[in-house]
């Protein structure tokens, strides 16, 4: 057979291959093309909810209401992320008779939070008086939870972890373990002060098998903990009329305001932003 010929044989299996190549390839781009629609369409399907319901559809809260700016910051925030999920926090500050847990939401009831984050305990001792309640009635709405640990920066990081180990049982598809440090010490240095929040993190680490998520303001994140806790998930505040909670752009949580008005809770809440879909949210919970 001189070269560059086939016997027909050799041919019809090169066209076979080809044709099954080319199916292949075919479906792939299909498949491909399904998905970005189905994004697509799920964004436009919320960006229309959402504007319909701002311009024509308005929801006012009977108790509270914002100032101006307050109010339109907020909208602009979520109009930026309206391809990103939401969630809020709470303590012992909201009464457990404030929320009713099976319809909360906001954007003018277009946007539901998907998680809630609510603290623990702090310090060396203390733990929260909602804390179980509200718990459980996360788990009954089948909200993606998440507990903090109110870091007292003077006292020992043994004892506060082993308080929130001894009150906090995370389960399957729980948010890792929060961290939530916030003043500077008064009898530590900063040194000492990192020292002490890498042993917070270490043991509740070996318990979880899991890296802790470091919340706290942009400022302190900036002046004390910027390059020490690099490879942990980072949770930002910033209330300002920023487009994202640090300039430098890595975030993983962004609690954007203190001043959350929601519809099903009876009193302002700090509302928060992930970095992600709900699907890239559930990827972060315990196994």
């Amino acid at each position: 057979m001189s070269p560059g010929k086939y016997s027909k044989k050799t041919a019809k299996k090169i066209h076979s291959s080809r044709r099954r190549n080319y199916f292949f390839r075919r479906r792939l781009l299909l498949a491909i093309l399904i998905i970005a629609l189905l994004g697509t369409g799920l964004y436009l399907k919320q960006s229309v909810s959402y504007y319909y319901a701002l311009y024509f559809n308005k929801f006012t809260h009977k108790k509270l209401h914002n100032n101006e700016a307050e109010t339109l910051r907020i909208q602009k925030i979520l109009s930026d992320n309206l391809d990103k999920t939401y969630g809020f926090d709470v303590s012992h500050y909201q009464n457990k008779e404030d929320i009713k847990w099976d319809s909360l939401t906001i954007g003018n009831k277009t946007i539901p939070l998907e998680f809630v984050v609510m603290r623990a305990t702090m310090g060396n001792r203390n733990a929260d008086k909602h804390f179980e309640e509200f718990w459980e009635q996360a788990k009954r709405q089948k909200m993606i939870r998440g507990a903090y640990h109110f870091y007292r920066a003077d006292e020992d990081p043994v004892i506060q972890a082993n308080n929130f180990l001894g009150n906090v049982k995370l389960e399957s598809g729980d948010l890792p373990p929060i961290l939530d440090i916030e003043k500077i010490p008064k009898r530590k240095t900063n040194k000492k002060l990192i020292e002490d929040l890498r042993v917070w993190c270490r043991i509740v680490e070996e318990t979880y098998g899991e890296k802790p998520i470091i919340y706290t303001y942009y400022h302190y994140y900036k002046d004390f903990l910027k390059g020490e806790f690099d490879d942990y998930p980072l949770w930002l505040a910033n209330y300002n009329d920023v487009p994202a909670p640090s300039p430098e752009g890595y975030w993983d949580f962004w609690q954007f305001t203190e001043n959350g008005i929601v519809h099903g809770i009876n009193t302002k809440v700090d509302l928060d932003i992930y970095n992600g879909s709900l699907w890239s949210l559930k990827s972060l919970t315990l196994d």
